[in-house]
């Protein structure tokens, strides 16, 4: 059994946020802690403060040392995929190789209206997150990337230096859509995330998953599958700690913990102790 933290960067303090990640990195049980890729909260107030993704997750970096990093996932129309190669080399440097490299098609559209970005329709916005995805693996993969698509185009491009883990950070997709997010899994990630399902959801979700494996011809066992579960502040931790098992049992390698404001260090101890019980 492996379990992760996630917290996201809305409606909290950096101190707040700060003190949990460090508590979860003295805990050895928690392997992975995440934060997500949004500029207005999506839960409450959404007129409320929210950090921004990518900085938080580098100094969140070089206040830990143990646990693996990563953001939950980076929404592609927020910047152009060179960009995001190129930062998550860096981070993957200045992390000592802990990053796992989050990506999906966003969905936000009150940021996007807001900030002027082109979400795109649906269809389109899928072709452009596949290129994305494409261009970021090749990137963080060659020494020179060639890349003629409908929405990016590179000529021998370069990613320079590159991270400490071999051949690049892994790629971790976020999403649920049968057709197009689980087939770009297939044939790019390390580990797939999908939020907020039942076992029986992800059991089929995850036979879709295995299918598309099979189409493109990629191994099923190199992709790790992890489900995002929620730990509310007056949730009782043993409760939580049944739904993970429920999801062990369903087949899920590992469960994320997305807590919920305000962010505390002790209940992030409580949890460890409930989870102990269920993984011995």
């Amino acid at each position: 059994m492996r379990f992760g933290i996630k917290t996201v960067p809305e409606h909290t303090s950096w101190g707040d946020m700060l003190d949990v990640w460090r508590a979860a990195d003295e805990i050895e049980l928690f392997e992975t802690a995440w934060n997500f890729d949004h500029f207005y909260p999506i839960i409450g107030d959404g007129d409320g403060p929210c950090l921004e993704a990518w900085v938080t997750l580098s100094a969140l970096a070089q206040a830990t040392s143990r646990i693996r990093i990563g953001c939950m996932v980076n929404g592609v129309p927020y910047r152009h995929p060179a960009l995001v190669a190129n930062m998550a080399a860096s981070l993957d440097i200045v992390s000592d190789g802990r990053l796992e490299l989050g990506l999906g098609a966003g969905w936000n559209e009150q940021e996007t209206e807001a900030y002027g970005i082109d979400l795109l329709p649906i269809g389109q916005r899928m072709d452009r997150f596949e290129e994305a995805v494409e261009v970021v693996d090749s990137l963080l993969s060659n020494e020179f990337t060639t890349f003629r698509g409908k929405y990016f185009q590179l000529e021998q491009a370069r990613c320079e230096p590159k991270g400490p883990q071999q051949p690049r950070p892994p790629i971790v997709i976020g999403g649920a859509g049968e057709k197009r997010t689980l087939r770009i899994a297939a044939r790019f990630a390390q580990h797939w995330n999908i939020s907020f399902v039942t076992p029986d959801q992800f059991i089929k979700k995850n036979e879709i998953l295995l299918a598309h494996c099979e189409s493109v011809g990629r191994d099923s066992s190199l992709i790790t599958r992890s489900v995002q579960i929620i730990s509310g502040a007056d949730q009782d931790p043993v409760e939580v700690a049944d739904e993970a098992a429920a999801l062990f049992a369903a087949g899920v390698d590992k469960v994320i913990f997305m807590l919920s404001t305000p962010y505390r260090a002790e209940r992030v101890t409580a949890l460890a102790k409930s989870l102990e019980a269920i993984s011995t």
